[in-house]
């Protein structure tokens, strides 16, 4: 009778010759007895001899017998039971490489270990916070999912996985698990997942992530889906997020720019019943601020003065974020009367301030710890600590011994918050409009020279010299030069706009402001080089009529211009006129005062600020934000008809729709379902109008189309998207992707290639399989 043989391939074959845990007893190729006390795992062998047998029956070891064509080879296998012993006492010694290698040979002999070591193993990686040793941890909890043996992982492991992952800049593979535990029922506690997201939105694919995820789940909680009055619902209800897992992926939205993923993350929060706190509030000013929502401000503005948990600080931001809407909006009139209302508080503060000082100081009292106590805290009393504890978090993780023991996940609560306060300080360093001085909002340089910037681009002389001659006599300067007004005056002869220059001085000396001679001095002078001898006649009797003396360097400039015009008796005036005077030579000393004054400071004056923003900053279209709102509010209300004829009136008023435009369309085709065609002919708009104007395709805008086209099985243009996003280094969400191809097309193109397709249906069937290829599924 003729015995069956299996075969072993050359390369588990070389596997096992070259690995030092087996040991080749005896080739040869006459069949060997059968004895009982061995498993035959392939074919037929060579008698063995005795010593070997005894060897092996009093050995840990069984005796492993492997045919080939060649012949046969006696290995020695290692017990299961004791290499699993092996495993736990290596990563409990944290010998990461042995562990590794045993852990390879378990999977060869029987494939995974015994749960408890799996799970051991994905904590011991965890532990060392080491990128390659989470990597593996990772590739283990993949392999797991894909051979169905997710029963062998526990919920508590795999979130400090996920974690240890996510503090070490791993934000993909943290979210994937995270994902998992949903998908499996094994739901995270918000507590737990809060401090993951916590440490994602670091970066700016995990800030994406984040926002993701708290969409995804957020889904879950909508409209009252989950009914907290069953218990068996109570795992599901510690997962619903909370004010502070959104408040953290807010502010990674905010810090890389993704305001529109983030303004979606507030239209859920009603939905699933969160409630807003004082952070919240602010966060929320930020997003308005940024999209371009400035109803949305003025509405928000009535609940900021009325919370009586604010700081100073968080008073500057929303100011700041209101101040800069109006600036977005051009509306300069509120945006100068909040200016000019901050510096009256400021100077009926500074006056309450020096009385209560004296008060103090007669009293003999501490004032240094009553004035701190009574003008409220400062920016660096109520600042959060520095970037160092943020990196101590970052870098260390506490055991898991502790983790497990702490079962309402506290400390990972708290670590959260700690995180949470260190994303909010970075947004706390972008507000450049208003400061704080003794809890008194006052405005900084900045808001000035963009208000300038904006008047004289708006051809408001008269409003600009209103506002700087109001803000003036409640902040008085030093001098008559020191003034803001005078400071914008040079700008404008420093750009070449005299006109404008000219204006401004006679607004200034109609409202009687005296001005010293250097402004004066310098629009002669302009004048004079520019040849336009009219106007330096008129300026010489605007400054005659002021009172105002020439110096010696201005009549030089006269007396120059004179000459070259060939009016000899004019430059001999000029020179008599100079001399009688009696005006000392040498220049102007106010005027060279000044100017060093403007160079000497390591932060540049008014004037230097004012003349690099008018050069380097570009003009604001107030219309776009405007039209923007329309098109975004009919969008939300799924009015498509209404907002495209807002998007016409747009285009035929001279408006370039910008990424916000387009992003409000698309989503709100998706909200309706079906719009795919609409959504098409926007992207080749898009294109278009991408190759003869500065648009910009931000991720947002991109990530919103691919869905759309994903969704409708559109591969051809989600290919292209796909290419575009890539080429632009811009983050992907595959596991989204890969999700909603498998829900709505998982068995598209599954058949064989049909033998008779036209050209079109060939390129959607390679686009769709380019696709799946592209997220993983081939």
């Amino acid at each position: 009778m003729r015995r069956s043989t299996a075969s072993v391939s050359p390369s588990f074959l070389s596997a096992l010759l070259s690995c030092k845990h087996f040991s080749v007893a005896r080739i040869c190729r006459c069949p060997p007895p059968v004895y009982g006390s061995h498993r035959w795992v392939c074919g037929i062998s060579d008698s063995l001899s005795n010593n070997t047998l005894n060897a092996s029956s009093s050995s840990p070891y069984r005796l492993m017998l492997f045919s080939t064509m060649a012949g046969t080879i006696l290995v020695q296998a290692r017990d299961p039971a004791k290499l699993n012993m092996e495993i736990l006492n290596a990563i409990d010694e944290r010998r990461y490489i042995d562990t590794w290698k045993l852990y390879e040979q378990h999977m060869q002999m029987e494939g995974f270990p015994r749960k408890s070591v799996v799970n051991r193993l994905l904590t011991g990686f965890a532990e060392s916070l080491d990128v390659k040793w989470l990597e593996k941890a990772y590739a283990m909890v993949e392999q797991a999912f894909e051979e169905s043996k997710q029963n062998l992982l526990e919920k508590e492991p795999l979130i400090y996985l996920s974690l240890g992952l996510a503090k070490c800049g791993l934000p993909v593979p943290a979210s994937t698990i995270l994902r998992k535990l949903v998908e499996t029922e094994n739901f995270p506690p918000v507590t737990a997942w809060s401090a993951i997201l916590a440490h994602m939105s670091q970066t700016a694919p995990g800030a994406y992530l984040a926002a993701e995820l708290i969409l995804e789940i957020g889904y879950l909680f909508q409209d009252g889906r989950v009914d907290p009055r069953k218990k068996s619902n109570a795992p599901l209800i510690a997962m619903k997020p909370n004010t502070t897992a959104f408040n953290i992926a807010l502010a990674g939205c905010l810090l890389f720019c993704t305001a529109r993923k983030a303004e979606q993350l507030l239209d859920i929060m009603p939905r699933i019943c969160v409630k807003a706190d004082a952070n919240l509030l602010i966060v929320m000013a930020h997003i308005y601020e940024r999209n371009g929502r400035r109803e949305e401000l003025k509405k928000l503005q009535r609940h900021i003065d009325e919370a009586c948990n604010l700081t100073d600080i968080q008073f500057r931001q929303f100011y700041n974020c209101l101040l800069t809407c109006h600036l977005k909006f051009g509306d300069l009139d509120s945006a100068s009367n909040m200016v000019l209302e901050m510096l009256r508080k400021a100077k009926d503060a500074r006056n309450s301030l020096a009385v209560a000082t004296l008060v103090l100081e007669a009293a003999r009292n501490d004032n240094r710890a009553f004035i701190a106590r009574i003008s409220g805290p400062n920016l660096s009393q109520n600042e959060p600590e520095g970037s160092h504890k943020d990196r101590l978090i970052e870098h260390q993780i506490i055991s898991y011994e502790e983790f497990s023991r702490d079962r309402n996940f506290v400390k990972l609560g708290n670590e959260a918050k700690e995180v949470l306060l260190s994303l909010l300080a970075k947004l706390q360093t972008q507000v450049e409009l208003i400061t704080t001085e003794h809890g008194i909002l006052q405005p900084t340089e900045k808001i000035y020279v963009k208000l300038v910037k904006a008047f004289l681009e708006a051809g408001k002389l008269k409003d600009l010299a209103r506002f700087l001659i109001k803000a003036e006599k409640e902040d008085s300067p030093v001098s008559n030069d020191d003034w803001a007004l005078v400071h914008v005056i040079k700008s404008c002869i420093s750009l070449g706009w005299l006109d404008q220059a000219h204006d401004l001085l006679d607004e200034m000396r109609f409202a009687g402001v005296r001005t010293g001679s250097s402004v004066y001095a310098s629009l002669l002078k302009a004048y004079c080089k520019a040849n336009r001898l009219r106007e330096v006649t008129s300026l010489l009797r605007d400054a005659q009529k002021a009172g105002i003396q020439l110096d010696s360097s201005c009549y030089d400039t006269l007396i120059q211009s004179r000459v070259l015009q060939q009016d000899t008796q004019g430059a001999l005036d000029l020179f008599k006129e100079m001399k009688e005077a009696k005006i000392p030579r040498g220049g102007n000393p106010e005027f060279e005062q000044l100017v060093e004054g403007c160079a000497g400071n390591a932060e540049a004056g008014l004037m230097a600020k004012l003349l690099r923003e008018i050069r380097e900053g570009q003009k604001l279209d107030s219309g776009v934000h405007d039209w923007n709102n329309v098109i975004h509010f009919f969008c939300k209300k799924r009015l498509m008809a209404d907002a495209e004829k807002a998007l016409a009136k747009m285009r035929s008023l001279g408006h370039t729709p910008n990424a916000q435009t387009f992003h409000s369309m698309v989503t709100g085709y998706a909200a309706i379902g079906g719009k795919y065609i609409e959504v098409t002919e926007l992207w080749g708009e898009m294109k278009s109008l991408a190759s003869s104007a500065p648009i910009k395709f931000d991720q947002e805008l991109l990530d919103s189309l691919l869905y759309t086209f994903v969704r409708g099985g559109f591969f051809v243009r989600a290919n292209e998207v796909v290419n575009m996003m890539e080429k632009g280094n811009m983050f992907i969400d595959k596991y989204k992707y890969r999700t909603l191809y498998l829900k709505y097309h998982k068995t598209l193109y599954k058949g064989k290639t049909p033998k008779f397709q036209t050209e079109s249906q060939l390129k959607k069937r390679e686009a769709a399989l380019s696709f799946k290829k592209w997220i993983g599924l081939c």
